[in-house]
């Protein structure tokens, strides 16, 4: 149970945050288990020479790469042409911030964050403006908690404004405060002092910040800010508060999150080549078509991507959980800006996204800088699933779904082995067995991994 009133003994923490945890890989247990999933090869239209302008920026957790995935010049002018969206109808005049405050004052509780309800929930996550207005609060109406926004948005002012430094942390009885000022935005998270790391912490706060800037980029973001401080953002964010809570509760529990890595569906070697061999060929004249991703039970089956560009763990699970949340996507071919924050946090791709079929379960993604490839898009989608079901891949991708969560330790024969976790550094591929015994009964390992480290 959280106390919010339990504040003795408070220490605060504005000093660097530790680099992330390094993890041993175990290369020579999952030899026999699965083929390792060889797809991340770059096999679509090679960009033109004059795209290939890149910098040094590297990222620890990124897919190694020998080449910069900084965009071009005249691949950067295409998105931000591609990317003038219609003014988003927002009513940013003062009156309607002054009625915005008023509204919060009429509605506001400041005693319900003191009810015995709210105080019991292990893990709070909160998102404010730099201002002090409420964004997001997992647990709980934002309004009824604006008191307590005001406080955390009072306590980064103070450390920002008294030591021209940024504070990550705050210790108070048993409560650990884990803070993410970035820009405009600030990110809380609240728990219980043994569930606390401040690496993991931080992490799982950049999450959330980049699942807000994939729904609405960084430029806009910053343009709304820019003009209006107070701005209630809660208005262009309706909608995709289920995007934020599903991608919470996968750093709470999942190890890919720990480890910076994704799973890719166990199929044979051959039978992925011939995946990938298909959507290759279906889009091979497309131009400016920049991802395919291929997902099912939030496995990666197929990964394309052009030449000099690639995606890093972070996006990948941005994706999975855009999939995972949208259950409008299997009604039909779904037409949708989606900005990767690692990849370009400034503009959208656009992006195709159906399912296979209505009997099999995989769901397709391409992503283009073009606005205007839906239709060329579609008919590629409806030829990949042909040539798909005439090679009975299909079938082949249906046995594995429903197979997906089947891998046992046990069936490994190694000895003494209780359990692993394997992590291939090269292409960030993750393969983890089910639980057994004597894990059975806490199969929750994000959280014991979160509060064990």
């Amino acid at each position: 149970m959280i106390n919010v009133n339990n504040m003795s003994e408070i220490s605060m923490n504005v000093s660097p945050s530790a680099s992330t945890s390094s993890f041993k890989s175990m290369e020579n247990v999952v030899n026999s288990s699965t083929e390792e999933a060889s797809h991340t090869t770059s096999i679509l239209e090679d960009i033109p020479n004059e795209f290939l302008e890149h910098d040094n920026h590297t990222d620890p957790i990124s897919t190694p790469s020998h080449e910069s995935e900084e965009l071009s010049g005249e691949l950067r002018q295409l998105m931000n042409k591609n990317n003038q969206l219609p003014d988003i109808p927002t009513p940013l005049e003062d009156k309607y911030i002054e009625d915005s405050l008023s509204e919060i004052k009429i509605n506001s509780d400041d005693n319900f964050w003191l009810t015995e309800d709210w105080q019991r929930k292990e893990r709070h996550i909160f998102i404010l403006s730099s201002s002090g207005k409420p964004v997001y609060s997992r647990y709980g109406c934002e309004d009824k908690l604006a008191t307590l926004f005001g406080v955390m948005q009072a306590l980064v002012s103070f450390v920002q404004d008294t030591d021209e430094d940024r504070i990550q942390s705050i210790k108070a009885g048993d409560l650990y405060f884990s803070f993410l000022p970035k820009g405009y935005l600030v990110v809380v998270s609240v728990c219980q002092h043994h569930h606390s790391d401040q690496t993991l912490l931080q992490q799982q706060l950049l999450y959330i910040y980049n699942q807000i800037i994939s729904t609405l980029t960084l430029s806009q973001l910053t343009k709304i800010f820019d003009q209006h401080r107070n701005f209630d953002l809660r208005r262009l964010l309706s909608g995709s508060e289920r995007l934020i809570h599903t991608l919470v509760e996968f750093t709470e529990t999942e190890v890919d999150f720990v480890l910076a890595s994704y799973r890719c569906l166990t199929l044979s070697s051959s039978i992925r080549d011939q995946i990938s061999h298909v959507l290759s060929s279906a889009v091979s004249k497309v131009k400016n078509l920049v991802f395919i991703i291929l997902i099912g039970a939030d496995r990666i089956i197929s990964y394309l991507h052009m030449k000099k560009y690639n995606l890093r763990p972070m996006d990948i699970h941005l994706i999975l959980n855009l999939v995972r949340s949208s259950e409008s996507f299997k009604t039909g071919e779904i037409w949708t800006p989606l900005c990767l924050p690692q990849f370009d946090a400034s503009g959208y791709l656009y992006s195709h996204v159906s399912y296979l079929a209505d009997d099999c379960a995989a769901c397709l993604l391409m992503l283009t800088v073009d606005k205007n490839l839906f239709f060329t898009l579609s008919e590629a989608k409806q030829v990949i699933t042909e040539k798909l079901r005439r090679a009975k891949l299909l079938d082949e991708i249906n046995t594995a779904l429903s197979s997906s969560h089947s891998l046992l330790t046990s069936s490994l024969n190694i000895t003494s082995l209780r359990h692993f976790v394997y992590k291939c550094k090269q292409t960030s591929q993750l393969i983890c067995p089910q639980y057994e015994a004597p894990y059975v009964a806490n199969s929750n390992f994000g959280s014991a991994s979160i509060q064990s480290r």
